[in-house]
């Protein structure tokens, strides 16, 4: 077996832009559901309409990059407000139902025929990270490891990327200590008790929303720069799911949670599937009972019963506080 690859591989995903696009979900995500206690089932909605924002903004209607990331920026609070004022009143599910809901909508829309003079359609749009990428300080790669080479580009959607979920911890932790903070993680165990105390728990959920929805469509925009094109399909039901299961797997309501999470998530799943198709090219598993095409699928299989056993024998993950996931959410 080639183990240079296997581990070159792995730890490419360790620091890759996969990585960071979902650490930022995540950290929009423990906003919403480790802090607040709030259901969102539809955090891909905020990656996609941020993505499709600057995407739409620059090759659609030749607006400047930094116009695009604005337009963006605010396509994720009116979203937030969309969702939010008709729902937080009401019980948890009912924002569950209708985040999910609208994360599908949206991604309907944007692959819709009808407006794919705008959205480009189920082959999205392209040609709108050039100025991004002028403002490249690196004139050549860097070599980490000595298995790990990067080019100018990827060098800089990693430094870009990693400063954006540093910022983005440092807003969580500050905001989190602040009395601000404290309302929400009150509002999470019990609301009806932090509204006889004269605070207005509709407006700290929104705003809540707003924060984790923003924090999240960072990632949509280093998800659509990194790859230098937008596709609807990228930004399905699953892309939530992955981040709920990272934001577990590293710890809900804990600053650097999602970031663990999103660390080993992907390194788990890049290194078994690595070692699935060296194991299957080096015939130590017969193609008769897995080809390398099946590799894929297994994986998830293996990883997912490893997170089973993490929520039954670990429930609040690595870092996490058990406190933390009894949430009374209403």
């Amino acid at each position: 077996m080639d183990w240079n690859l296997i581990i070159q591989v792995s730890f490419e995903s360790i620091i890759g832009s996969t990585a960071i696009i979902y650490a930022l979900a995540a950290i929009g995500l423990n906003v919403h559901f480790g802090y607040t206690g709030l259901l969102n089932f539809g955090q891909s909605a905020f990656l996609g309409v941020a993505a499709y924002g600057l995407a739409m903004s620059v090759t659609t209607f030749g607006l400047p990059f930094w116009a695009g990331i604005a337009v963006g920026l605010i396509g994720a609070v009116v979203l937030a407000l969309l969702l939010g004022v008709p729902t937080l009143r009401l019980r948890a599910d009912y924002l569950a139902i209708v985040t999910i809901a609208a994360a599908e909508i949206i991604r309907l829309l944007f692959r819709s025929v009808s407006l794919a003079e705008w959205t480009g359609g189920s082959d999205g749009l392209q040609r709108f990270s050039d100025d991004f990428y002028a403002m490249n300080p690196y004139s050549g790669g860097l070599r980490l490891l000595p298995f790990i080479d990067m080019d100018s580009r990827d060098l800089w959607v990693l430094t870009v990327g990693w400063i954006l979920v540093a910022l983005a911890c440092l807003i969580v932790w500050l905001l989190m200590r602040s009395p601000w903070g404290r309302v929400l993680k009150a509002i999470r165990e019990d609301e009806d008790a932090v509204r006889s105390l004269g605070k207005n728990v509709f407006s700290y959920k929104i705003q809540a929303l707003i924060l984790g929805g923003v924090l999240g469509s960072l990632g949509g925009f280093m998800f659509a720069l990194s790859r230098a094109a937008v596709q609807p399909d990228t930004y399905g039901t699953e892309l939530t799911f992955f981040a709920y299961t990272i934001l577990i797997l590293g710890g809900a309501a804990r600053v650097f949670g999602p970031v663990v999470g999103a660390v080993i998530f992907w390194f788990l799943i890049v290194f078994i599937d690595a070692l699935l198709i060296e194991l299957i090219e080096a015939g130590a598993i017969p193609t008769a009972i897995m080809d390398p095409n099946q590799a894929g699928s297994v994986r998830y299989i293996l990883v997912g019963l490893g997170l089973m056993s993490l929520l039954i024998f670990r429930p609040q993950g690595i870092f996490g506080d058990k406190k933390e996931v009894m949430l009374d959410a209403r």
